[in-house]
């Protein structure tokens, strides 16, 4: 097995993913706050993704000692770099996390609840009772639930298939489609620092992270049968995931319609 073969047996579950009806349902700036509200768990908890995957691939700790694989271990700190210290639209330096939470603001979306969460998980020290205490919709419970069991699992390949087909894989083509809608119904709202975050994410997944994840997968698993199966079963479990996610985000979009 190889990465080429996952990417091929992922294909339904990814065509699911862009194919969901909630693209269709995002028409109005009230159902624009109620998808970032959602989607801004994904934002967050991709980082702890991404810094699990340097606590494992590069030398956190002193004394320091080179790990195994360079250029493994260039395309971690090339992802942190980028993620955690990205140039924002106005030329600041800022985590993508934080300019997702700007841009949520600077269109008219809440932030409360996020940052309440991330309050509590700092306050428990223990995310998965953060996880079960909070409000959220179960899906999204569910979503925050998986990324966190695989961190904890502490094996890099696992973590690196969450990260690489869960998310970094789906990034640019996933965003292009939400970003057609946005310019498409929202001409009238400034969506600036929105558009740029979401533009950011498919120039540096598509042409640069995409790849090298890939070649980290290759990396991590090399000519290990059950390490390549564990990261396809850990792909599907992600994109599953994702489609409840966005299933989550369309209930609750529709519940809101149904309101008014």
């Amino acid at each position: 097995m190889n990465t080429i073969t996952i990417n091929e047996n992922l294909q339904p579950l990814k065509l699911q993913l862009l194919q969901h009806p909630l693209y269709e349902k995002v028409k109005t700036i009230e159902d624009l706050h109620t998808f970032l509200e959602c989607h801004v768990y994904a934002v967050w908890d991709f980082m702890s993704l991404l810094k699990a995957l340097q606590q494992q691939l590069t030398s956190t700790t002193t004394p320091w000692f080179a790990t195994k694989n360079p250029q493994t271990r260039y395309l971690i700190n090339e992802i942190v770099l980028a993620e955690e210290s990205d140039l924002t639209l106005d030329g600041k330096r800022l985590s993508h996390f934080e300019m997702y939470l700007n841009a949520m603001q600077s269109c008219g979306a809440d932030t409360s609840e996020i940052n309440y969460f991330i309050d509590e998980v700092q306050s428990l020290q223990n995310i998965f009772v953060a996880i079960k205490r909070s409000n959220l919709h179960p899906e999204i419970k569910a979503f925050l639930d998986f990324t966190f069991r695989v961190i904890e699992e502490g094996k890099p390949h696992q973590i690196a298939a969450a990260f690489t087909f869960g998310r970094e894989d789906l990034i640019p083509a996933m965003f292009t489609e939400i970003l057609k809608n946005f310019q498409n119904n929202f001409p009238e709202t400034d969506l600036s620092e929105l558009i740029y975050y979401f533009e950011r994410h498919i120039e540096l997944d598509a042409d640069e992270h995409g790849p090298m994840a890939m070649q980290m997968i290759d990396a991590l698993c090399d000519n290990d049968a059950h390490k390549w199966n564990e990261v396809q079963q850990i792909s599907i479990q992600a994109l599953e995931k994702r489609i409840g996610l966005w299933s989550a985000i369309e209930e609750k979009i529709m519940m809101k319609a149904e309101m008014v």
